[in-house]
């Protein structure tokens, strides 16, 4: 079994999506429990593969009984290990929290909207093991398309976004199969690791043809992973989403596109190309700083709770792709361990945003008053989240933002180091004020001071159901271990670091 567990990654999912699909119509109380149970399935064989990709290196999987470089392949180094291990685990935990929410916000629609999830993560989980470039042409569309679906179900603002993030997704992933296009021309080949080896062969990285591919696929995967200035579907499609849609959307799809990102920069263009080469990087870096400051001085100008955590996404984003651009192995791996840690750090606050409107119907950063006396645990959930996303040590957060801030340094990029810095200062205010409305309640309408504040705080404690506030504790509980065990993760993430070739171009 052992063998097969990289293709069982995603075969469980997917299969378990057509029983749903099928078995859900008629008996709609099996479509959580068979979800539940694919996606811990899932997490399982992708520790199995981690642990095997460690011991043995890297994991070649042939599929169709094809032999590579014709035949598709999954590849599985220690770096796609540990994302896809991250990936199934979040699945996992935002299954879990939809129990209550998902009969509660989409209706009759219960086995049509797992069946979407669950094609969700297997488009997530086959972009990140895939070794081939159409093949992964195909997983994007396969987690757009569900995404698009995931979010249309919310209210009538919801279905207007996902129009907007279709036309948008669309354009990128035109881009995206266009420029796989003029590759396979050029070289013959759809395998990535093949395809790098031809244009090395055939020494045509000069070819105005390799650059036009350069351009529309990066161009491309901008789109996908909303970065600035091609972010706006973003914010309204995660803010206005049924609340188990964005609490999986909002941490992954974004992380897996940027990991898609680093994936062909390295394997395919190769770092002495797109670094050494072209010299773009210090424009790419400048475009994150906008990022940064752009997304975080718009979380700050927001009153709706996921409107600010949608925006705070896009400044995140801007952290990752300029830690990649930096060119400098530190800023590197600080970009990637900052997809881990910001996958559970942005299911966190939105599993907490998703808590508070499901308990109390609104949206608004008012609804979190008294929230200290009436879910304490709840509160405690948050607060390691928060932590973690302002940058405030054990948690997660604070280690991805070190080294990113060390590559900044090293590279020197203190533009970018600036942007950092700053934006964790944003977060620390966005963060406390909600801290304040909980601790001490919102702040009182003229003439209904008194009795507003006593009632707030009278309250009674009313937790989360279990099936919400265990996936939040479990989350923070992560973020502590991610932080306090950085030192692992870092040593997977730098086996990768080590043979991207990127030490051997910096002066």
């Amino acid at each position: 079994m052992i063998e097969q567990a990289p293709a069982l990654i995603l075969l469980f999912p997917f299969f378990a999506s057509i029983i749903v699909a099928l078995a859900g119509i008629r008996v709609p109380g099996v479509s959580f429990p068979l979800t539940v149970i694919s996606m811990f399935a899932s997490v399982l064989s992708s520790v199995a593969v981690l642990v095997r990709v460690m011991n043995d290196g890297v994991i070649r999987y042939k599929l169709g009984g094809w032999e590579p470089p014709m035949g598709i392949e999954f590849r599985i180094d220690a770096l796609g290990a540990l994302v896809a291990t991250a990936v199934s685990a979040v699945g996992l935990l935002a299954a879990i929290y939809s129990k209550r929410q998902v009969p509660a916000e989409t209706g009759d629609r219960v086995s049509q909207y797992y069946t979407l999830y669950l094609l969700l993560m297997t488009g997530l989980l086959g972009m990140v093991i895939t070794g081939d470039a159409f093949n992964l042409f195909v997983l994007i569309e396969v987690s757009a398309l569900t995404s698009y679906a995931l979010i249309a179900m919310g209210p009538r603002r919801a279905s207007l976004a996902a129009y907007k993030y279709v036309i948008m997704g669309t354009i990128g992933a035109s881009f995206y199969l266009l420029g796989v296009g003029y590759l396979y021309i050029k070289t013959g080949s759809l395998n990535m690791v093949d395809i790098h080896e031809q244009l090395i062969a055939r020494g045509i990285f000069d070819s105005t043809a390799i650059l036009v591919a350069f351009i529309l696929i990066t161009v491309g995967v901008w789109i996908k992973m909303a970065f600035f200035p091609l972010h706006a579907w973003l914010p309204n499609s995660y803010a206005y989403a049924p609340t188990t849609s964005s609490a999986v959307l909002g941490p992954l799809v974004t992380k897996v596109m940027i990991y898609v990102m680093i994936r062909l920069t390295f394997t395919v263009f190769g770092a002495d190309y797109t670094f050494g080469q072209l010299e773009w990087s210090e424009v790419v870096v400048w475009m994150s700083v906008a990022a940064i400051l752009v997304g975080s001085i718009s979380a700050l100008a927001q009153t709706d709770l996921r409107k600010m955590l949608a925006y705070l996404i896009i400044a995140e984003v801007g952290y990752m792709v300029g830690g990649v651009w930096l060119a400098d192995d530190i800023g590197l791996i600080g970009s990637i361990y900052h997809i881990i840690a910001d996958a559970f750090m942005t299911l966190c606050v939105f599993l907490f945003a998703g808590i508070i409107f499901a308990k109390t119907g609104k949206r608004d950063l008012n609804a979190l008053d008294g929230l200290f006396t009436k879910m304490p645990l709840t509160m405690v959930g948050f607060l390691v989240g928060a932590f973690s996303l302002i940058g405030i040590p054990p948690t997660a957060g604070f280690f991805s933002k070190w080294y990113l801030i060390q590559g900044g340094i090293a590279s020197g990029n203190w533009e970018y180091v600036i942007a950092l810095l700053v934006s964790s200062l944003i977060n620390a205010v966005l963060f406390f004020r909600i801290i304040e409305i909980a601790y001490f309640g919102a702040k009182p309408a003229e003439g209904h001071g008194d009795h507003h504040h006593a009632e707030s705080h009278d309250s009674k404690i009313s937790e989360a159901p279990l099936s919400m506030l265990f996936p939040l504790l479990a989350t923070a509980a992560l973020l502590l271990a991610i932080g306090l065990y950085n030192k692992d993760i870092v040593a997977i993430i730098a086996e990768f670091v080590s043979l991207s070739n990127l030490g051997a171009i910096l002066p």
